[in-house]
């Protein structure tokens, strides 16, 4: 399972990623480019930079992913050693990429992995679940919204997904790394994922407070980017929930089910929110991190078509650009939720939804689906964009040819993604860890899931 990457060839990766004369771009905009390299060596230093943002850039105490780095060193009030829950449960699967292509030893990777295991033994928790943010000096909760101060399982279940597979990949090593295996499977055992059914609801809700109890009041119901937390609901070994929640609940009693077409794709499921184009792209990212869609069915979906149309339509959509933004072609796609121009918004196809705002992550975290087109985004990012968008960890975060924005800025949950989803489709790394979960399968059992292994599409 090993991909080392010899550190004197990253040395010359780098030696030959100093900018070259101006390029034009297929948009005809000129910006400035980096020397050539081959293909399989960009996709490596993507990974390497933006696994950076996990690894030099973590917050220092807690060894946690930052919730956001300004490389303008410019904060939300006191939001500096804030860190993000969800994203550390995509940063520790970036982690074991690192180890795995040779970024750091295994040991180093060990020694991250337990820091950030131990802080979150001794972080605030509700019922076993995490809060979204967090300090990263005092494992305290920094409340997200006036009222969600307390538990969010959604944030949750993206980290238990990343811890689940750091387990499965030491669960045989020396007796350090097995006692940093069990130390996650209490953590495992610990979240009460049934008490977030309000006694028994067939739904889940995605916050609860001690200060405010249930009044945020938010099943979580599909299709969106939560599928992950069901099957770790369902999964869990000592606070399971039933089927019946899946199905009446995340499921709509069946109504989950679209008849949609766009641009001759189909979409299996109906989206929450621009549906007849499918919503943002985190929607097929966050859940398969580890959730292998490859074959992956129920009576509802076939996951990897559905996800594969997603990212088709989502791309037809920047081709076709009928908001008429500058930039936007067949080589610079991707919408997805992200920094924008005003704030923060979830791009996504629909002329309301599209801001002419393209997150580098869309294109790159869709590799598994799309990995011809994600490699002429990938090309054409680097090449052509240069570093206008290429920085410290990575792609930035988000930009706008059209409205000349182009942010120093980055968010661990679209780094995170980058990174593992990439590797999945390098390796696969992170979906056979995932997927050789025993708890994980009887989970997916429970709800009716069935895996074509012989329907696996070929991966690198």
């Amino acid at each position: 399972m090993k991909y080392a990457l010899p550190f004197i060839l990253l040395l010359a990766i780098y030696a030959s990623c100093k900018p070259g004369p101006p390029k034009q771009s297929d948009n005809q905009s000129e910006n400035p480019g980096f020397e050539k390299i081959s293909d399989d060596s960009l996709i490596t230093l993507t990974q390497y930079r933006t696994f950076q943002y996990f690894w030099d850039g973590a917050e220092p105490f807690s060894g946690m992913a930052c919730e956001r780095i300004h490389m303008d060193g410019v904060y939300p009030e006191n939001d500096k050693n804030i860190v993000t829950s969800g994203g550390t449960g995509f940063g520790v699967m970036a982690i074991l990429v690192g180890i795995e292509r040779g970024f750091i030893t295994r040991e180093q990777g060990y020694s991250r992995l337990q820091k950030i295991v131990d802080f979150l033994k001794k972080a605030d928790r509700f019922h076993g679940a995490w809060p979204h943010w967090l300090n990263g000096e005092t494992g305290k909760v920094k409340p997200f919204s006036p009222k969600d101060n307390g538990a969010d399982l959604v944030e949750t279940a993206y980290l238990m997904q990343g811890l689940l597979a750091v387990k499965q990949y030491f669960i045989t090593g020396n007796e350090m790394e097995q006692k940093l295996s069990s130390d996650i499977d209490k953590l495992w055992r610990e979240v009460e994922w049934n008490w977030f059914t309000q006694g028994g609801k067939n739904v889940i809700y995605w916050h609860w407070s001690p200060n405010y109890g249930w009044e945020m009041n938010f099943p979580v119901e599909g299709y969106n980017e939560c599928l992950i937390l069901y099957v770790l609901a369902a999964s869990s070994p000592t606070h399971p929930v039933s089927p019946e929640a899946y199905h009446q609940g995340w499921a709509r009693k069946g109504n989950i089910v679209s008849p949609n077409e766009k641009y001759g794709y189909k979409l299996y499921l109906k989206h929450n929110s621009a549906e007849e184009y499918g919503g943002p792209l985190f929607w097929e990212h966050y859940s398969y991190l580890g959730l292998d869609p490859r074959g992956l069915s129920d009576k509802y979906a076939d996951y990897w078509e559905h996800n594969k149309n997603q990212t088709l339509i989502n791309r037809q959509w920047c081709i076709l650009n009928p908001n008429n933004f500058a930039g936007y072609d067949s080589a610079c796609w991707g919408l997805t939720a992200s920094y924008s121009i005003n704030g923060y918004s979830a791009h996504a196809p629909g002329e309301k939804n599209d801001l002419g705002v393209i997150s580098p992550t869309a294109a790159l975290s869709s590799f598994p689906y799309t990995p011809n087109y994600s490699m002429d985004a990938l090309k054409h990012f680097y090449y052509n964009l240069g570093d206008s968008i290429w920085g410290t960890y990575g792609f930035y975060d988000a930009f706008s040819i059209h409205s000349n924005w182009y942010p120093e800025r980055y968010l661990a949950i679209d780094q995170g993604p980058a990174v593992v989803m990439i590797e999945n489709y390098r390796s696969g790394l992170l979906w056979k860890l995932f997927m050789s979960s025993s708890d994980v399968q009887t989970g997916l059992k429970k709800l009716g899931f069935k895996v074509d292994e012989t329907a696996k599409v070929e991966i690198k």
